[in-house]
């Protein structure tokens, strides 16, 4: 069908406006990579920052040289892949009776759980629940404590919804029970809400750092974030102290440092989410499926 010239104009606006609103949501990441590559010199330049034009890898060897960065990349990696893991399993176990229609006071339940989302215990009686269980300087006392939330049981019990009950029905008439039903026909069918689940969750665990603030007293168990945390915030008299310096290496200021640690930060959430993309874009669409 032939456009006409208001549908072009039309067509022509949103192309230039969606363009430029992507390049200001893009430009912030271009120049802290552009930062992170840039010699002393260039980092000092006033002006736009798209490209260096003298590279420089001297952020990233002293971001890679120090312990304890490094040993804050272990410590995330590990509460990222742990957490995101019981998460997942817990969900489902949370989700599935919610999901049978014969479960007992099933809405009084699904209340209960949605109420959370609006009222919570706070700051102090947390903290202080963490140290009375002797979690304290302990991954658990990062993961228990987000390992289920009312949002995603909600959207793993609506996808489960979804799946038509004559599949659980034919299982049972087979001898399965419930939890061979959840594990061998519902898992296997809700790989896209998982994913979804499992994205959200792993973003939440890499990008945290408050609750480690917190609860982890010990920088040899300290994650990634509150060093990143640290290094942005804080000058640089108190980056020196955290070990961020080297005389045996030249050509960078404290802001490439910044930029070269912000950039390791979010390198692997980068690189995982466009292998996850289409179960998200599924995931969020419940009512996909048909009996």
């Amino acid at each position: 069908m032939k456009q006409t010239a208001g549908e072009k104009l039309f067509n022509g606006f949103n192309i230039v406006f969606l363009g430029g609103l992507a390049l200001l949501c893009l430009y912030p990441f271009l120049y802290t990579l552009s930062l992170s590559f840039s010699t002393a010199a260039e980092a000092n330049r006033e002006g736009f920052h798209f490209f260096p034009r003298a590279v420089s890898l001297a952020s990233y060897q002293m971001v890679l040289s120090n312990p304890d960065i490094l040993r804050g990349y272990v410590n995330t990696i590990t509460r990222t892949l742990l957490g995101t893991a019981l998460t997942l399993v817990a969900t489902c176990v949370a989700a599935y009776p919610l999901a049978r229609k014969n479960l007992p006071h099933r809405s009084a339940i699904t209340f209960f759980i949605v109420f959370t989302m609006i009222f919570s215990g706070g700051l102090v009686p947390g903290y202080l629940l963490i140290k009375n269980l002797g979690l304290i300087n302990s991954i658990w006392a990062l993961i228990i404590p987000t390992l289920i939330t009312a949002f995603n049981v909600i959207i793993m019990k609506n996808f489960f919804d979804a799946i038509p009950e004559s599949l659980a029905e034919s299982a049972r008439i087979d001898g399965a029970n419930e939890w061979s039903i959840l594990f061998r026909i519902y898992i296997p069918l809700s790989k896209p809400v998982l994913a979804t689940v499992a994205l959200w969750t792993a973003v939440m665990h890499w990008n945290s750092w408050f609750d480690a603030m917190l609860y982890i007293t010990d920088d040899r168990k300290q994650v990634l974030q509150t060093f990143l945390q640290r290094i942005v915030i804080e000058s640089s008299t108190q980056m020196m102290e955290l070990g961020i310096t080297n005389s045996s290496v030249t050509g960078f200021t404290t802001e490439t440092v910044k930029a070269a640690t912000i950039i390791l930060t979010i390198l692997p959430i980068i690189c995982i989410y466009p292998f996850l993309q289409k179960y998200f874009v599924k995931g969020v669409m419940m009512g996909g499926v048909k009996e």
